[in-house]
């Protein structure tokens, strides 16, 4: 009787096992489709490749399965990131939040202490989360091990080189691609590129932010203490010696925008950027003359200090997903998995610049779709990521909220600093070598750091 009261126990909870494992399945019915809202940030020349596969959804396994996907909203990172907290805070005017969004971990922290997030990862399995890319799905898990953000496309930075101008700037001196391997090979090559182009910039950085950050886990350090800034570190030196100099001398660009604005005219040759940014970079540049010519690029991995690690950031928004219904956050899963598969994600990111997010995807199957892909560019970036994935460890930023303040005012006032360096060095040199105009104004670093 004891081994029959035992046996009916552990059937019963076999049975509530599975009844509430059930729940994450919930069945829907495609005569009645549930309709998803969702806003993204995949605007520009990336709206037409996410349409495409939105409507793909739609007409195959969204209707197999009574799901369909509606676009409501598609704005830039920073304007989703404010409508998203308006939408969170119920301000007046504010819209209702969608089902789906694409959007940062710092957004999401917002929304999951609000407990406005669904825990995406209760609808897959162990098995099915193997799958993907284990730092993409750690980025995304907050408060605790719930994952809020799931992994859709990611992105890092790399090296985006005008081959067709490098490769005349290197025949004629001893500049080589084994150069701009190295931050000190990049200072290298653009003081000799200032030379041979008479007087051009060379290479800029779209984020002095990233620099810093990546600078110091290369160096073995960190920029941040708490939340804020380590700028005694000597790591912040070698990193200011990196920029400042050639930046003060013309070699490098000082300039507040988006590196592909420059090279765009050949006023650059050589940049620091997301692989996002692929797209932005056209076949043909324009000069000052409105003389056009075509153009081929190298995409290298992102420089490393000398005697520095082979680390680069992890970049790129993630999707979350609204509470609201257990059918309609069952249904977002579908929506998810379909997404993020191999065969989906690779096609995603062969038109975008973005990385796939699991480990087939960027193992031999991305190998062999790299031939497929038309798009010279961005199969030179794939290429690169590949390399990168093997080689490289990925920092992920801490999210804390002075983040973005620190950020801007790191950005704005180094900027500053440099310029109004530029300014005087440029009088200074009417009437000095230029070693000793720039020894004049070389310690602005102890006033960035007393003015910060």
């Amino acid at each position: 009787m004891k081994k029959l009261n035992i046996f009916f126990i552990v059937l019963l909870l076999i049975i509530l096992s599975f009844l509430l494992g059930c729940q994450k399945t919930k069945v829907l019915n495609p005569k009645e489709p549930i309709t998803l809202t969702i806003w993204h940030n995949y605007g520009g020349q990336m709206k037409t490749t996410m349409d495409i596969m939105i409507d793909e959804f739609n007409d195959t396994i969204g209707a197999e399965k009574g799901v369909i996907l509606s676009v409501t909203s598609i704005s830039g990172s920073a304007t989703l990131h404010e409508k998203l907290i308006m939408a969170a805070n119920q301000d007046p005017g504010a819209p209702e939040l969608p089902d789906i969004t694409t959007a940062y971990p710092k957004t999401a922290i917002t929304l999951a202490e609000k407990n406005l997030l669904v825990d995406i990862g209760e609808f897959f399995t162990e098995k099915e989360l193997t799958a993907y890319v284990p730092r993409f799905l750690e980025e995304g898990r907050l408060k605790g091990d719930r994952l809020f953000v799931f992994p859709c496309a990611k992105s890092t930075e790399v090296l985006y080189v005008n081959k067709t101008i490098f490769d005349r700037f290197s025949n004629d001196t001893d500049i080589s691609f084994e150069d701009l391997k190295s931050f000190e090979g990049i200072v290298k090559a653009a003081d000799s590129y200032y030379e041979w182009s008479e007087g051009k910039m060379f290479f800029m950085p779209d984020s002095l932010f990233n620099l810093a950050q990546i600078g110091y886990q290369q160096l073995g350090e960190d920029l941040f203490k708490g939340t804020q800034l380590n700028l005694s570190s000597p790591a912040f030196s070698k990193i200011w010696e990196t920029y400042y100099e050639p930046a003060v001398k013309g070699h490098f660009a000082i300039f507040d925008g988006y590196a592909t604005d420059l090279a765009k005219t050949g006023d650059i040759i050589c940049a620091l950027g997301s692989t996002a940014g692929v797209i932005f970079y056209p076949p043909t540049i324009t000069y000052e003359n409105n003389l056009t010519e075509p153009v081929e690029y190298s995409i290298l991995p992102y420089p490393v200090y000398k005697d520095g690690e082979k680390i680069a950031i992890q970049r790129g928004s993630g999707m979350c997903v609204i509470k609201s219904t257990e059918e309609k956050a069952y249904a977002a899963s579908i929506f998810l998995k379909w997404f993020t598969d191999p065969k989906q994600n690779l096609r995603f990111v062969s038109k975008t610049g973005y990385l796939p997010v699991t480990k087939e995807a960027f193992g031999d199957m991305m190998t062999s779709e790299i031939e497929s892909i038309s798009d010279d560019n961005i199969k030179a970036l794939l290429i690169t990521a590949i390399q990168m994935h093997d080689e490289y460890d990925f920092y992920i930023p801490p999210y804390f909220d002075d983040f973005d303040r620190l950020q801007r005012e790191y950005e704005e006032r180094l900027l500053d600093i440099t310029l109004e360096s530029r300014k005087e060095y440029l009088e200074l040199i009417t009437h000095l070598h230029a070693t000793e105009a720039y020894g004049k104004i070389k310690e602005r670093q102890k006033i960035f750091l007393e003015n910060w």
